[in-house]
């Protein structure tokens, strides 16, 4: 009898934990999105549009990225009266790169549609994210320069693994990891957001570092955030070749 009980109450005892572990990742979750503005507010906006700086390889060139709500999405990129364009319309993610060498729309190879495909994810991949297919695992609290990050394992639907770090005293993104596949190498890419700044009710970051294997890729600096504005969709289409 006295077996049973103590068998018992270490069940329960594992069962209390894992609720208890779980509870503990849907309310950092939770937190986090009250963080950006809460729920009913990223549900009331459906178009962002940003306009700002990047740099990249020594060179600042303005650039300007869209997004339509539920998945579409366009980033152009300008230099020397040309214009480099990557886009999502929600089935094809498609291209043109000028600098390249070849000025025509061209379909995204498989690995960098893939990634153009997550991050078309109009409310971020943590919004709504059990409905997504996703799964959300907490790794525990880190230190990342100075600050106590959370960090968190989301594992996307299509098998992808992410790392994010949210501020464990504000609960914003400070950070994302994924793995990326260029041809055979596999890369690791960072993105560090930083900069949040109001709009429209919501925190939004308007500087964005990302680095691949550690060094510095690009640099974004947002000018401008403004939401709800007039998109058509044929915007994110790919255009026909001339």
């Amino acid at each position: 009898m006295v077996k049973k009980s103590i068998s018992s109450m270490f069940v329960l005892f594992l069962v209390m934990a894992g609720i208890a572990f779980g509870q503990t990742v849907d309310d950092i979750v939770k937190k986090s999105i009250e963080a950006r503005g809460g729920y009913d507010k990223i549900k009331s906006i459906n178009t962002y549009k940003m306009t700002g700086k990047v740099m990249a390889q020594g060179m600042e060139m303005p650039i300007i990225m869209i997004k339509k709500r539920p998945n579409l999405t366009r980033m152009d990129i300008s230099m020397q009266g040309q214009t480099m364009v990557q886009a999502y319309d929600g089935e094809t993610a498609w291209m043109i790169n000028p600098f390249m060498g070849d000025p025509t729309p061209q379909t995204m190879p498989e690995t960098q549609a893939k990634s153009m495909k997550e991050d078309a994810d109009f409310d971020g991949q943590l919004v709504d994210y059990k409905k997504k297919g996703h799964k959300v695992e907490l790794m525990g609290k880190e230190d990342m320069e100075g600050t106590e990050v959370y960090k968190l394992k989301l594992s996307l639907k299509n098998g992808d693994i992410q790392y994010i770090y949210l501020d464990s005293e504000y609960y914003l993104p400070l950070k994302s990891t994924a793995k990326i596949k260029r041809g055979e190498a596999e890369i690791e890419s960072d993105s560090y957001l930083s900069d949040y700044k109001d709009v429209s009710g919501l925190m939004i970051p308007f500087s964005i570092e990302q680095k691949m294997n550690g060094n510095i890729a690009a640099q974004i600096t947002i000018e401008k955030v403004e939401t709800n504005v007039a998109v058509p969709d044929s915007l994110f289409k790919m255009p026909e070749k001339k």
